[in-house]
């Protein structure tokens, strides 16, 4: 590989701030939120225009597509999401749980309101590129924009990207899944112009369970109770298509979800298109892969309107504005949650919020309906090597089935608060991250809301 000798050069200082959190998806947005109210001076960075992360970048709109009547949930910054949601007008009844989808384009707002109202400094339109070091402890990070090359100076960095570039690239020890092991990635979309009521006579006429997740490409293990539960489930109208010669053979993976149906004709997060070996960290891949599912979409949409009843004249509305990434880096944390701990409602004495027996990844799916549930341990995003780091979101620390339970966008609340809270705590003490008094950190969340215990 040809080698390109860069100039040293002098990057301005823009900023300078107590947090600074990067990356504004569930566990970002929910950290900033946390680290204001506690009383930090709270910076969000976002390379994209607007916050939110996965539910309006990407348009995933089923927050908690898994409440039930007796699910256990920790509440906090994820429940006042909803809550928020909700009063503004940006959701709607899910129609698989006891929970709401929020607006992916309505949240916006809301996130724009809870930012605004937290008094955190917003910076969008800038993209993490570099962390700033001395020796093992990160001092801030270099951005770039159309502004150019920036920096901005931290006490405490949280690491929102998902990816756990931050961490990565500061030195700390990550593992990234294998590409033929990756969770697929989805290119979200949006449909308008379906008839509700046939639609949904159709649904009724022939409802599916998550029984049926397991047919085609897919076999889903779940504990059973699983079997008999409705699930807004497409998969018949694709099968059909690739028989009538009218889809092509390879596209035997399109199936899943379709989200809220509005009197509008509006059909929203139709979480349908999976793409496997999508290297989430890889910018050709992602190229390829964003073409590739827009593509497959269409497909799906020509498929609906040949086979599903109220869909007839169905067109496409809007696609995510970009690619929903499940799977690439986890930070190798002080602790890494284990199969063990989704499983069997882990206990630990340095929880930070609880999360229910929702498992979903993998070939696995759990729904929570009996209240069982787990405790997320602080010491899961504190990552090795670095000081002054955080992990929130979907990289935090745990193996394969530990991540399909915790990368879930409530979970990355649950967590992301937890974080917020410590980095509050530790800017006020001046003690480090690992050495956060857990009883003043703990209460802290409790009065914030958090069901810990």
């Amino acid at each position: 590989m040809t080698m390109i000798l860069e100039p040293a050069r002098e990057t301005p200082v823009i900023h300078e701030t107590g947090v600074l959190v990067i990356g504004s998806g569930p566990g970002g947005l929910a950290a900033a939120l946390a680290a204001a109210r506690a009383g930090a001076e709270v910076t969000l960075l976002d390379r994209f225009g607007c916050f939110g992360g996965n539910i309006t970048v990407v348009g995933v709109e089923g927050f908690a597509w898994y409440r039930h009547e007796q699910t256990i949930e920790a509440g906090g910054i994820g429940w006042e999401f909803e809550e928020r949601a909700k009063a503004m007008g940006a959701a709607s009844p899910e129609s698989q749980s006891l929970s709401y989808e929020l607006d992916s384009e309505g949240f916006k707002l809301v996130a724009d309101r809870l930012v605004t109202e937290a008094g955190i400094h917003p910076m969008l339109h800038r993209q993490f590129v570099a962390p700033i070091m001395e020796g093992d402890t990160i001092k801030g990070v270099i951005v770039e924009s159309k502004a150019g090359r920036e920096a901005i100076l931290a006490k405490i960095v949280i690491d929102a990207t998902g990816d756990a570039d931050v961490a990565h690239r500061a030195g700390a020890p990550t593992q990234k899944t294998p590409i033929e092991d990756m969770q697929a990635a989805s290119v979200m979309f949006h449909i308008a112009g379906v008839d509700k009521a046939a639609f949904m006579a159709g649904v009724k006429a022939d409802p599916q369970t998550y029984a049926n997740w397991s047919t085609g490409e897919w076999v889903v293990e779940t504990d059973g109770k699983e079997d008999a539960m409705f699930s807004p489930f497409l998969a018949k109208p694709f099968a059909q298509a690739i028989r009538d010669g009218r889809m092509p053979a390879n596209l035997n993976t399109i199936g899943g979800t379709w989200g809220a149906v509005h009197d509008s004709g509006e059909m929203t997060y139709m979480n349908l298109i999976h793409l496997a070996e999508c290297d989430g960290t890889d910018p050709d891949s992602m190229t390829r892969f964003e073409i590739e599912g827009r593509a497959q979409a269409m497909h799906a949409i020509d498929a609906l309107k040949a086979y599903t009843p109220g869909c007839e004249t169905a067109r496409l509305r809007n696609f995510g504005m970009s690619i929903g990434i499940r799977d690439t880096r986890k930070i190798d944390a002080v602790y890494n949650m284990t199969e063990t701990d989704v499983r069997q409602q882990a206990r630990f004495d340095d929880s930070i919020g609880i999360y229910p027996e929702f498992i979903d990844g993998y070939g696995v799916l759990i729904i929570p309906t009996t209240g069982r549930y787990m405790h997320i341990p602080y010491r899961a995003m504190l990552p090795k090597w670095v000081k002054n780091l955080l992990i929130a979101g979907r990289a935090i620390g745990g193996d394969k089935i530990a991540h399909a339970a915790t990368r879930n966008m409530a979970c990355c609340t649950v967590a992301g608060q937890g974080a917020g809270v410590a980095a509050a705590i530790a800017l006020a003490t001046g003690c480090p991250l690992d050495a956060v008094p857990l009883e003043r950190l703990q209460k802290t969340l409790q009065d914030q809301g958090v069901r810990v215990f």
